[in-house]
Order: C-alpha cells, then structure tokens, then sequence
C-alpha cells in the first residue's frame, strides 16, 4: 500500500459516492467532472488494494471493505474540519464584528452576495451595514472610526488605503413610450425635461462635472433625492434622467435606457484607514470581496431583468 499517496480529493469523492450512490451525482455535488471521480476512485483502490464500489447498471455500492474505510475517510475529513475551526479561534474568527459604511446601490446590489458567501465560511461573525448617500459620509464613518471598511468613489483622499471594486456606468433614462435614437446626442437630451438628484448629492456632483468637462449646460427640471423617486418619475413619463446602473436598479417595465453620448463612470473601491490595526474578521470579510471580484462574482451591470425591460433602439 501506498498510504502516503492518498489525498483529501480522493477520501471526499469516496464519501460523495458513497452518499449519492452513483458517480454522476457525486461529480454534480463536488462540482467536478465525473472523469475525476471515475479516477480518484479507481486510484484510491489501487493505492488500498482493495475494491471499494461494486459498479453496476443501477449505481455504485459500497463493498464490505468500502464501508469500513468509509468510517475511517469520514473521521479523517471531521479532523481536517476541528483542525480548520481550530485555527479559525487562534486568528479570532468565530466571533467578532465586520462594520461597513456604503452607497444604497451597493448595499441592495453587492453585498448581499458576499456578505451570504462570508457567513457561510464563517457563520459566527455578525455584520453592519451602515447605508448612506453619498462617499463623503462614507469616509467620515471610517475617519471616525464608526466602521471598519468602507464602499466609496475613487479616487479618495490618502488617509485611506483603497483598492478598485467594480465600475459603475452613467445611463439615460426614458419614459417607456418616448421614442429615442440608440444614442442620442446632447442637443436631443437638453428637449426633455430632466430629473437629478439635488446639487449636494455626490451623482450629482459628478454629473456636473461631466457636463463642464463636454462643454454642456443641463438644467433640470426636478431635483429629488430618492433614486427609486426618480425612476418611478421617469416610468410616468415626467422625464428623463442619469444615473449610475446600480442606483437606478431595478428598472420598472417599460422604462428604456441609453448610453450618456460621452460615457461616464464611477469608480466604486473599497477604504480603510490607512495603517491601522484591524481585527482578523475585517481581513477575512476583504479576503472575500477581493475573491468574488477576482471570480467575477460581483454584479457589475444591473441585473438580467433589468436588461428584459430595456426597449429596443427606435
């Protein structure tokens, strides 16, 4: 026997096999092909010297040898899992805090994935959200040290210590009976009423500057600060408006988007303060956003039923 050559992969496959009774379901619940669970098999019982599964028609059955070593394979994945919760108390991750400071966008839209992926690694951490309108308050909170990670516009000041999350892209909103080029230009927009946010709103902000640096002046017609508000404004047909994805989400039926003629962005990133000391459950929660952002887990550009009630181009 050559006991120094089995692996994790190959005990997990014979308990996934052993529980499902056939190796497609057992490949479906790994979440890998059903080749490497044929192959994980076949070498574990070439490395013990005994069979393990009688295969037939009808599935796979554990031989009376393959039930004894399916006690010791399940023991010895229980002891990997006490090692792993071990380790977890040593860095103090079963218990603890994660506070974070954000948009409404991100809370409705991100979050809520990563914070479901973190509570499954780790179930014992409680987490905050703290949502607010606009970045300024967002690094107030983790200036004053009210939060411990923050969701905000980048660039930002040096007091942080920032890394990109995602980008979030301007659209034109429409009413859904008005009829509307695929790209309109800015002299077609300035014909429609608009509807933004108030001047302290930082979309707002960003809007104007937008509009200084293409050499545009749009005055609108409605100032509200609710984005649900707005979009509800816009389905009744009172106007247009722009808005990042994400604020304007979910888009009612009927309501048709377009890009802005220049495209404009916002760079949403995430902050800490710079050189501070954070508890292990701050580092772990970051862990998982850079993971689901590196995977492409994140969502980025509104949802798939957002994009079914996007009219087509007239």
């Amino acid at each position: 026997m050559n006991l120094e050559s089995i692996k994790l992969s190959q005990l997990r496959a014979l308990v996934a096999v052993a529980e499902s009774g056939n190796f497609s379901e057992a490949a479906l619940s790994l979440t890998v092909s059903q080749s490497a669970i044929s192959h994980a098999i076949a070498t574990l019982e070439e490395e013990l010297g005994i069979i393990l599964f009688s295969r037939g028609r009808h599935g796979a059955t554990l031989t009376p040898a393959g039930e004894r070593i399916l006690v010791i394979a399940r023991d010895m994945l229980r002891l990997l899992e006490v090692m792993g919760n071990e380790a977890n108390i040593v860095k103090g991750l079963e218990g603890g805090e994660v506070r974070l400071a954000c948009f409404r966008s991100v809370a409705t839209h991100v979050l809520p994935g990563v914070i479901a992926q973190f509570q499954q690694r780790y179930p014992a951490i409680a987490v905050t959200i703290n949502e607010f309108s606009g970045s300024v308050q967002v690094e107030q909170e983790l200036r004053e040290g009210r939060v411990g990670i923050g969701i905000t516009l980048l660039p930002t000041s040096e007091e942080f210590e920032t890394w990109e999350l995602l980008r979030d892209q301007y659209i034109v909103l429409f009413p859904p009976r008005y009829k509307v080029p695929a790209l309109p230009t800015w002299e077609q927009l300035s014909r429609y009423s608009l509807i933004l946010p108030p001047e302290d709103d930082t979309c707002r902000s960003q809007i104007q500057r937008h509009l200084t640096q293409v050499d545009q002046s749009l005055k609108p017609m409605y100032e509200v600060r609710e984005d649900s508000t707005i979009v509800s404004m816009v389905r009744q047909g009172l106007g247009i408006s722009m808005l990042p994805r994400l604020a304007a989400e979910p888009l009612p039926s009927g309501v048709q988007t377009r890009p802005l003629p220049v495209p404009l962005e916002r760079i949403i990133g995430v902050a800490t303060l710079a050189n501070a000391a954070q508890p292990p459950a701050i580092y772990a929660f970051l862990d998982t956003l850079r993971e689901m952002r590196r995977s492409g887990q994140l969502m980025m550009e509104g949802t798939d039923e957002s994009r079914k009630h996007q009219a087509s181009p007239a």
